[in-house]
C-alpha cells in the first residue's frame, strides 16, 4: 500500500530500476551490491571520521570524543540498515544456528487481533474499520473499552452489531495493559497482534507481519512500520513523520539484522503466542520503585520476548496461580525479535507542542522502566546487539549533561564558539539522516524536516530526561494527539 502525501512525488526512475534489477538478482549478487552501493554512500562520513581519527593527537576534548561517538554510531546504524537488513515478510532471512529449537506456526496460523482503547471516541471508528478490512482470512478481532467517558463504548457497541468483532466493556478503568491482558483472555489466536486506538493498519499489513513469522520460526516478535497518519497537521506533525520513518526504517532494521529489536511498537506488534502468553500475568501487574507501572507496554512485552531465556522461569514462578500459566506452560527460549518494513500502519502523532511533550515523558519513563529490566540481560545477546542498545541508552542518559555543558555552561562561560560547534554538530547528523529518508524517498522534501527533529531534540527533549525520572510514579493513560 502506497499512500502519496500532497507535494511527494513517485520514486524518480532511476531509483525505482535500480530496485526492480536488485530485486531480480542472485540473493548473493544482491547482498553484495547493496554492500558497495551502501559503502560508497558512507564514503564521506568514513572520510570525515578518518580526519578526526588523525588529528586526535593534537587536541582531544568532551566535544571530540562526543562528536566522534556519535559519527561512528551514526555509520554503523546506516552500515547495518542497508547492507544487513533483510525483510523478513519479503524473503527469506539467515537462520540463528540453533535454529530447530523453535516449533514451526501452522502455514496459515490464526491471527487473534486486539485492541484497548481508553476515551478515543473521535478516531476508534477509523481504526476499527482498517482493523476488519486487513486482507487475511482467519482473524479474530478482540476490542476492549476500558472504561471510557466520553462516548467511545457506545461507538464500539454499534460497531460490534456491523463487524465480526469481540467487544468487551470494563466497567471499571485497568489501564492499556490490564486491557489487553483482558482481551489476550478470549484470544485463541496461534499470533497475538496489537494496535493502538489512533492507528489505521495498511490491508496487507497482517499478512506481511504473519508471513515473517511463518518463514522465520525463531521470531518470537514483529513489529511493523509505522509513518504519520496526520502529517499535514502541521510542522510539527511533519516533523515526526520524518522521524518515524528514520526510526523503523534504520533504528529498528539496524537492530532486526541482529534479531533483537529492543521494542516491538504499540501501532503494530506481532507476537507469537508461545512467545508472550505465560508472562502475561506479570506484565499487567508490573511493578517500578514499590508502584504499579503503567507505561512501557511494548518496550516491557519485547523485554519478556527477548529475556525469558534467562528470566522467564522466575517471571512465571511468581505468576504461577494464573491461568496465563498454569494452563499451559510454554518452553522459555531465545528468541528473536524482527521488523517487516513491508507491514504498514499509520498513527496520529501530537500536533500540539504540550501534547507532544507528554508524549515524550511517557516514551522517557518507559526508557527508564526498561532499563532496570531489559538491561539486565542484553549483553547475553550477543556483542552486535549489546553495543546497539547499550550505545543507545548511554547516549540518551548522557544527552542532558552533554546539552547542559554545551547550551547553558560554555554561553555563561564566553564559550560561544563550543556552543555552535554543538549545534553544527547535530544539524550534521540531522541532515545525515534526512539525506537516507531521501535516498528511500526520491523526491519527497520532506527529509528537510529531519534537521529540525535533531536540533528539536537537542534543545528540548533532552531536558525531559531528568524531568521523567523526577515523575516517575505519576501513571496516566492518555493518547490524545490534540
Amino acid at each position: 500500500m502506497t499512500v502519496l502525501r500532497p507535494g511527494r512525488a513517485p520514486a524518480a526512475p532511476v531509483a525505482a530500476s535500480l530496485r526492480r534489477w536488485l530485486a531480480a538478482q542472485d540473493p548473493g549478487v544482491r547482498r553484495d551490491v547493496v554492500r558497495l552501493l551502501t559503502l560508497l554512500a558512507l564514503l564521506p562520513l568514513l572520510l570525515l571520521l578518518a580526519r578526526r581519527v588523525v588529528l586526535l593527537p593534537h587536541g582531544f576534548d568532551l566535544l571530540t570524543l562526543y562528536g566522534l561517538t556519535v559519527l561512528v554510531g551514526t555509520i554503523c546504524l546506516l552500515h547495518l540498515a542497508y547492507s544487513r537488513y533483510e525483510d523478513p515478510a519479503v524473503r527469506p532471512c539467515r537462520r540463528p544456528r540453533h535454529a530447530q529449537a523453535f516449533p514451526a506456526l501452522p502455514a496459515r496460523p490464526r491471527v487473534s487481533f486486539l485492541l484497548a482503547v481508553r476515551n478515543e471516541r473521535a478516531h476508534i471508528e477509523a481504526c476499527v474499520r482498517s482493523m476488519a478490512a486487513v486482507d487475511y482470512p482467519d482473524l479474530q478481532l478482540v476490542v476492549v473499552d476500558d472504561a471510557s467517558d466520553d462516548g467511545t463504548a457506545e461507538v464500539l457497541e454499534r460497531l460490534a452489531g456491523e463487524l465480526p468483532l469481540t467487544f468487551i466493556r470494563l466497567t471499571e478503568n485497568l489501564g492499556k495493559k490490564g486491557a489487553l491482558v483482558r482481551a489476550c483472555a478470549v484470544a485463541d489466536g496461534d499470533v497475538l497482534l496489537f494496535t493502538d486506538s489512533d492507528c489505521v493498519i495498511a490491508p496487507d499489513a497482517v499478512r506481511h507481519c504473519v508471513t515473517a513469522l511463518v518463514r522465520h520460526p525463531e521470531l518470537g516478535a514483529v513489529s511493523g512500520h509505522c509513518r504519520a497518519l496526520n502529517a499535514d497537521a502541521g510542522l510539527l506533525a511533519r516533523v515526526q513523520d520524518v522521524w518515524y520513518e528514520g526510526q523503523f526504517r534504520i533504528t529498528k532494521a539496524a537492530e532486526a539484522a541482529f534479531g533483537s529489536v529492543s521494542c516491538v511498537s504499540g501501532p503494530l506488534a506481532a507476537f507469537r503466542r508461545e512467545a508472550i502468553y505465560n508472562y502475561l500475568p506479570a506484565w499487567a501487574e508490573d511493578r517500578f520503585l514499590g508502584a504499579p507501572f503503567r507505561f512501557a507496554t511494548d518496550r516491557q512485552l519485547t523485554g519478556y520476548v527477548l529475556g525469558q531465556a534467562w528470566h522467564g522461569r522466575a517471571l512465571k514462578d511468581r505468576h504461577a496461580d494464573s491461568p496465563f500459566v498454569s494452563g499451559h506452560d510454554y518452553p522459555e527460549l531465545r528468541w528473536e525479535v524482527g521488523y517487516t518494513r513491508a507491514a504498514r500502519v499509520w498513527t496520529r502523532v501530537p500536533s500540539r507542542p504540550g501534547s507532544f511533550l507528554r508524549q515524550q515523558v511517557r516514551w522517557k519513563k518507559s526508557f527508564i522502566r526498561n532499563l532496570f529490566f531489559t538491561g539486565r540481560f542484553m549483553w547475553r545477546r550477543g556483542p552486535a546487539a549489546a553495543a546497539l542498545y547499550y550505545g543507545h541508552a548511554l547516549w540518551v542518559i548522557a544527552a542532558p549533561v552533554l546539552v547542559a555543558r554545551h547550551l547553558a555552561w560554555a554561553p555563561l562561560h564566553t564559550a560561544g564558539l563550543l556552543t555552535l560547534l554543538y549545534l553544527g554538530g547535530v544539524v550534521l547528523k540531522g541532515s545525515v539522516w534526512g539525506l537516507a529518508y531521501r535516498l528511500d524517498h526520491p523526491g519527497d522534501r520532506a527529509w528537510r524536516c529531519r534537521p529540525l527533529m535533531s536540533l528539536l531534540s537537542c534543545c528540548v527533549l533532552a531536558w525531559l530526561l531528568p524531568y521523567a525520572l523526577l515523575t516517575l510514579r505519576r501513571n496516566v493513560w492518555s493518547r490524545s494527539a490534540a
